[in-house]
C-alpha cells in the first residue's frame, strides 16, 4: 500500500513546471560567477601596471584557479549526486564573493595566487558541474535547449560584467572595482541558490517529457553507467581530451584577448566592448545551437562549435583592425556558445545520469586543466616571442585535435 501511495505522489508536470525555476536560478548564478571570472582580463593590465609582473606570472593566478576549480568540481559533482545543489551553491557563491573581495586587498603575487587562485577556484568548483547536472535531471525533452539557456549565462556574464568592470576601473580603481564585483556575486548568488532542488522526485514530480511517447533515450542514458564503467570506455577518454582542447582555447582567449587588442593600439574601452560582444554572441549561439541539438544531436552541435572556435583562432593571426575583431567575436562567440553548451548533454547521452554529476565533474576537471594550461602557455609564448600570433596558432592546433576526437566518438553500446 505504501508503494502505491509513493507512486501516486509522482505526477505529470503542472503548467508552471518547477524545472523552469531551477533553470532561471541556475542561469543567474552562472551569469554572476562567470561574468566575474571573465572580467579578469580587464583587471589584467591595471594589476601589471601597479606590480610590474610578467604576463605569464599574472596568468598563473588563473591557471591555479582553474586547477583548483577542476579538483573541487569532482568533489562537488559527487556531493550533488547525493545531496543536491542548494547547499553546494550557497557554499560556492560565498567563496566566490569572498575571493573577489579579498583580491582587492593583494600586495604581492602569492596573495593573488591564494585569494584569486585558491579561494575563487574553490568557489567556481561547483558552479558548472552542480548546475548543469541538476538541469539534466529535471529535463529529458528539451534537455539541450534548457542546458543552452543556462550556459548562455556565461556569455551574458561577459556581455554585462566585462564592460561594467572596465567602467568601474575607469571611474575609481581596480581595487574598489573588485570589491563591488565580489558583492554582486555574493548576495544575489546565495539568494538564487535557495531556489534549487536536486531532482523532480523530491518534489513529487517527474522530469519534463518523461511520460511523452515521442521522447526516447539511448541505451546508455536510459540505464546509466556507473563512474567505473564509464572510465573504462574509450569514449570517455576521447571526449575528455576533446574538452581539454576546448578549455585550452576558451581560457587562453578569455585572459589574453583584451591585452592583445590593446597591444595593437586599440583603446581599452573598445577591447572590453569586443570581449562583451563575444559574450553576447555566445548567448545567441548557446540558445540557437542548444535548440538545434534537440533536433540534430548533441555531438553534432559540439562538432560545429569546435569548427567555429578553430576558425576564430586562425582569424586572429593576420588581422589587427577593430572591425576584424568584431568579426572574430561573431565566429568565436557562437562557437563557444555551442561547444560549451554540449558538455553536460553529451555526457548524459554517452553515459546516462546514474553517476552524471561525478562523470561530469571529472570531465570538467580535464576541461579546467586545459583552461589552466591555455592562459599560462599563451602568456609564456608572448613573453618569449613578443607576439600572440604563435600562441593563437597553438590554440588552433588544439581546436583541430578536439574536433577530430569528437568526430570519431561513437555512442557507448
Amino acid at each position: 500500500m505504501a508503494k502505491q501511495n509513493t507512486g501516486q505522489q509522482l505526477k505529470a508536470p503542472p503548467k508552471i513546471f518547477y524545472g523552469y525555476i531551477v533553470v532561471a536560478a541556475a542561469l543567474l548564478i552562472i551569469l554572476l560567477a562567470y561574468g566575474a571570472r571573465l572580467s579578469f582580463g580587464v583587471f589584467f593590465k591595471p594589476m601589471i601596471a601597479e606590480f610590474h609582473w610578467s604576463r605569464a606570472l599574472t596568468s598563473g593566478a588563473m591557471t591555479l584557479a582553474m586547477l583548483i576549480q577542476g579538483v573541487t568540481g569532482i568533489v562537488m559533482g559527487r556531493l550533488n549526486d547525493r545531496f543536491g545543489p542548494r547547499f553546494i551553491m550557497t557554499f560556492c557563491c560565498f567563496f566566490l564573493g569572498l575571493g573577489f573581495i579579498l583580491t582587492s586587498q593583494i600586495h604581492s603575487a602569492w596573495q593573488l595566487y591564494l585569494v584569486f587562485g585558491v579561494i575563487t577556484g574553490i568557489g567556481m568548483g561547483g558552479v558548472f558541474v552542480a548546475l548543469l547536472s541538476t538541469v539534466a535531471r529535471w529535463f529529458i525533452k528539451r534537455r539541450g535547449t534548457m542546458t543552452g539557456i543556462v550556459t548562455t549565462g556565461i556569455g551574458l556574464g561577459a556581455l554585462v560584467m566585462t564592460p561594467a568592470a572596465n567602467w568601474l576601473i575607469s571611474v575609481s580603481d581596480w581595487r574598489m572595482s573588485y570589491i563591488i564585483v565580489g558583492g554582486v556575486v555574493l548576495v544575489p548568488g546565495i539568494i538564487a541558490a535557495q531556489l534549487l532542488r536536486r531532482d523532480p522526485a523530491r518534489m513529487g514530480l517527474v522530469p519534463y517529457g518523461k511520460n511523452e511517447k515521442e521522447v526516447t533515450e539511448s541505451a546508455a542514458a536510459a540505464g546509466g553507467l556507473s563512474f567505473k564503467e564509464a572510465v573504462g570506455t574509450v569514449q570517455f577518454w576521447m571526449i575528455a581530451f576533446s574538452f581539454f582542447c576546448l578549455g585550452y582555447c576558451i581560457f587562453a582567449i578569455n585572459v589574453h584577448l583584451v591585452p592583445h587588442i590593446t597591444d595593437l593600439g586599440i583603446s581599452a574601452t573598445t577591447a572590453a566592448n569586443i570581449m562583451a560582444a563575444t559574450g553576447g554572441l555566445q548567448t545567441i549561439g548557446g540558445i540557437v545551437l542548444g535548440i538545434a541539438a534537440d533536433r540534430t544531436g548533441n555531438r553534432q552541435v559540439l562538432i560545429i562549435g569546435l569548427v567555429l572556435i578553430t576558425v576564430s583562432m586562425l582569424w586572429l593571426v593576420p588581422f589587427t583592425g577593430p572591425g576584424m575583431f568584431y568579426v572574430f567575436a561573431v565566429i568565436y562567440g557562437v562557437g563557444v556558445g555551442g561547444g560549451g553548451t554540449m558538455e553536460a548533454t553529451v555526457i548524459a547521452d554517452l553515459f546516462g545520469i546514474k553517476a552524471h554529476g561525478l562523470i561530469l565533474g571529472v570531465t570538467s576537471f580535464i576541461f579546467t586543466v586545459g583552461g589552466a594550461v591555455g592562459p599560462l602557455v599563451t602568456g609564456y609564448i608572448f613573453d618569449r616571442q613578443g607576439s600572440y600570433q604563435p600562441a593563437f596558432l597553438v590554440c588552433a592546433a588544439f581546436g583541430i585535435t578536439g574536433l577530430i576526437l569528437v568526430a570519431l566518438t561513437r555512442p557507448v553500446k
